[in-house]
């Protein structure tokens, strides 16, 4: 079993272990009264269910949440009319899609175009009580090539996000979102990888083998304490892992990991307003065939949220970082190469809105980050937003899309790695009746790095898809 297997088995352990009786003879709710979705974004009013010790905190307040920049989530693009929690959901969906770079090979001087047909069953568990929220997703797939049938595949997507609240005032979170496929655009986005996120750490996935196999990993955990009424202190860790099984499959792409901890203090001026500050450190590994390359960084960033409701989130991050590279030798040189030590700036900003009928989110972010499949850490400049708006009562529109620029750290011979990818997608999805959707879409995925064969050879690619889809949602614990 591989390290990240290992890691997400770990992680969902603990999460079943605390699931229990409690977990299912609480009481669900109707449709009618609708939780909020986990504490992303802004403060949740309520009071503490248990009285609390610490006369410095009224069991009445309203409990803090720890900030987008340290969290370590990625924001929501559900609408406030389709939240729900304590439930079942399951479904199955057919898609078939036609691109024209389907396998990654040139053919008279253009890319191989094919047709695929997947079949994806999904099943998910969303629980939410007085103390703990936990989702839970399995996501199999099967795809099937028309014409090139040596490239069927069979997909696992696997996701856990676990929050429980230990006491009034301390609270645990982990993530986990497991990828194994030979398709990157055939995977659904379970764990919210390489979504839109207001964090200053994170994965990079942006450099992007259209077609080839792929084992993806990303993790976190973290626990929150506030100590006062407007005070609150936490840590976290993160950890990812990017590898591929076949090299052959992707000449100038390597394997990757990382681990990163983070500390924090966060202070609310407001309801609205928070400020703080924090330490992150970073270990950014590349697994070259010659040698490995590996970059530590540390930053001390100020941070600054405005969440003028629950629905509503603005926030901003910056500081100096320091990195220490060991680049390896850029292959088939086997020269050592000299370590190198810098100062950067790192900062970001983001911002997500949540309407009944629309949604927003948007990042930037300016920082030290994994190659993501490069030959070691880079200098990340990073774009993101997805938009979602409800069209009609049955017709809904979403659009998403990134610009990532990738300057690899290190000696003058590493920067003819350097390059930039954009992407989007577009779609329409037309419900009928309660549990079947019709979807159309269509990708757009543009790479520039030209000293990576893989992409060089085929740097665009087009996807048009539909997808039909039948899903259900059972309530529990009722």
């Amino acid at each position: 079993m591989k390290s990240s297997e290992r890691i997400f088995v770990g992680l969902i352990a603990p999460a079943i272990m605390l699931m229990g009786a409690p977990l299912w003879s609480q009481t669900g709710n109707t449709d009618s009264q609708q939780q909020p979705v986990p504490p992303l974004i802004g403060t949740n009013t309520g009071s503490a269910q248990a009285n609390s010790n610490d006369e410095s905190i009224p069991a009445n307040s309203d409990r803090m949440q720890a900030p987008p920049p340290v969290s370590g989530q990625t924001y929501p693009i559900v609408l406030t009319s389709q939240e729900r929690s304590n439930y079942l959901r399951g479904g199955l969906s057919f898609t078939s899609a036609y691109s024209d770079n389907a396998i990654g090979v040139i053919a008279n001087g253009h890319p191989l175009s094919d047709v695929s047909y997947s079949v994806a069953p999904t099943l998910a568990l969303d629980q939410t009580t007085t103390r703990l929220h936990l989702i839970l997703t399995y996501a199999p797939g099967f795809t099937f090539y028309q014409r090139n049938s040596s490239r069927d595949e069979t997909d696992q997507n696997a996701a856990i996000d676990f929050q429980y609240r230990l006491s009034p005032h301390v609270t645990f979170s982990a993530r986990d979102a497991f990828q194994k496929s030979s398709n990157v655009f055939n995977q659904p986005d379970l764990g919210s990888v390489g979504g839109v996120s207001g964090g200053a750490q994170g994965p990079n996935f942006s450099v992007i083998a259209p077609i080839a196999d792929r084992l993806s990993n990303f993790g976190n955990v973290g626990l929150t304490y506030q100590y006062a009424l407007n005070d609150m202190i936490g840590a976290g860790g993160t950890f990812s892992n990017l590898h591929y099984p076949n090299p052959a499959q992707v000449p100038g792409l390597y394997d990757s990991s990382s681990q990163g901890g983070s500390a924090f203090y966060s202070h609310r001026i407001s309801k609205v307003h928070y400020v703080g500050v924090a330490y992150e450190y970073q270990r950014l590994v590349s697994y070259p065939t010659v040698g490995n390359g590996e970059t530590q960084t540390h930053a001390a960033l100020l941070f600054y949220s405005f969440t003028p409701t629950p629905k509503v989130s603005l926030s901003f991050f910056g500081g100096p970082q320091h990195s220490d590279t060991i680049q390896p030798p850029v292959p088939p040189s086997t020269t050592p190469v000299p370590e190198t030590r810098s100062w950067k700036p790192s900062a970001g900003a983001s911002l997500a809105w949540q309407g009944r009928l629309s949604s927003l989110a948007f990042s930037y972010a300016h920082t030290i980050a994994g190659g993501g499949g490069l030959i070691g850490a880079v200098q990340l400049d990073s774009a993101t937003a997805s938009l979602r708006q409800q069209i009609l009562r049955t017709l809904s529109a979403s659009l998403s899309g990134g610009y990532t620029q990738n300057d690899v750290l290190g000696v003058s011979t590493a920067q003819s790695n350097n390059g930039h990818s954009i992407s989007g997608t577009a779609s329409l999805q037309q419900q009928f009746g309660q549990q079947v959707y019709l979807q159309l879409g269509y990708t757009r995925l543009h790479q520039v790095y030209s000293s990576v064969g893989v992409l060089s050879a085929t740097p665009d690619t087009n996807r048009e898809f539909v997808s039909l889809s039948y899903q259900f949602s059972k309530p529990i614990g009722r």
